[in-house]
């Protein structure tokens, strides 16, 4: 039986006596691969500033309310609960607005109700669509998304029309 917490030591030792037996200076590798991480890190920080900073606001001045009351009709026709609604609003956005979201629908209705389930469901099953999508075209240096906004959105459209029929009442 091998010990998880033994894995990852035993994986930088591998990488080393590998690297060394192959005549790598696996310092140097090493450093050119944090520089080149610290690169893309500075390529992609005003993607996540500016998806943290709408998800923010959104929350922050009413309008995702606002937005939850206009919509919930229609996506009450999708077999979205009203209390899930928040949750399908911000997971394209973020992942931890979401999650804080899940939570507010879990401590309103309850772990056991359908719009927690739903909510889980969407949270679990779903990406971060416009926080993904920035951050990997913007690190790719992509001067236009294309047809992958248009065709993930769609696709978390019937991810989410897909939860509504599969989460039982």
């Amino acid at each position: 039986m091998i010990d998880s917490s033994c894995l990852l030591p035993a994986l930088v030792v591998f990488s080393l006596l590998f690297g060394l037996h192959a005549r790598i200076d696996v310092y140097r590798a090493f450093v050119c691969g944090a520089k080149e991480g610290l690169l893309t890190l500075l390529e992609m920080a005003p993607y996540l500033c500016a998806i943290l900073t709408a998800t923010s606001l959104l929350r922050g001045t009413g309008v995702l309310d606002a937005m939850e009351d206009a919509l919930s009709p229609l996506l009450g026709a999708l077999g979205v609960p009203a209390g899930a609604t928040g949750v399908v609003l911000l997971r394209p956005l973020s992942g931890s607005a979401a999650l804080a979201a899940v939570r507010d629908v879990i401590a309103r209705y309850g772990a056991d109700s359908r719009a927690a389930r739903f909510a889980c469901v969407i949270s679990g099953a779903s990406e971060t669509i416009f926080f993904t999508g920035s951050l990997y075209l913007g690190a790719a240096g992509a001067r236009s998304a294309g047809y992958a906004l248009p065709a993930a959105l769609l696709a978390y459209a019937a991810g989410v029309a897909a939860t509504g029929f599969l989460v039982s009442p």
